[in-house]
């Protein structure tokens, strides 16, 4: 599935300290278990996650109030 995928804390509201990797599904942010910020490339770059909120594609869970990803893929630029 396609979700939007950012900083959660940085981007989408989400509380605690630093920056971690979240996604919006049905409306609702979900920090991510199984994949972190700094995989998907420098996430304080102009584009990155803790800049924009990008296009992902993932597989996997809710648990809770968490997403459990089997994978995660940011969607190249121009490609959303």
């Amino acid at each position: 599935m396609v979700v939007d995928a950012s900083c959660g804390q940085c981007q989408l509201g989400l509380p605690g300290e630093g920056c971690d990797l979240a996604i919006v599904l049905n409306g609702r942010a979900y920090f991510v278990d199984g994949s972190h910020l700094d995989d998907h490339g420098d996430a304080h770059g102009p584009q990155g996650l803790c800049n924009a909120i990008r296009s992902a594609t993932v597989t996997g869970n809710v648990d809770g109030s968490r997403f459990q990803a089997e994978r995660f893929g940011i969607v190249p630029l121009g490609d959303s």
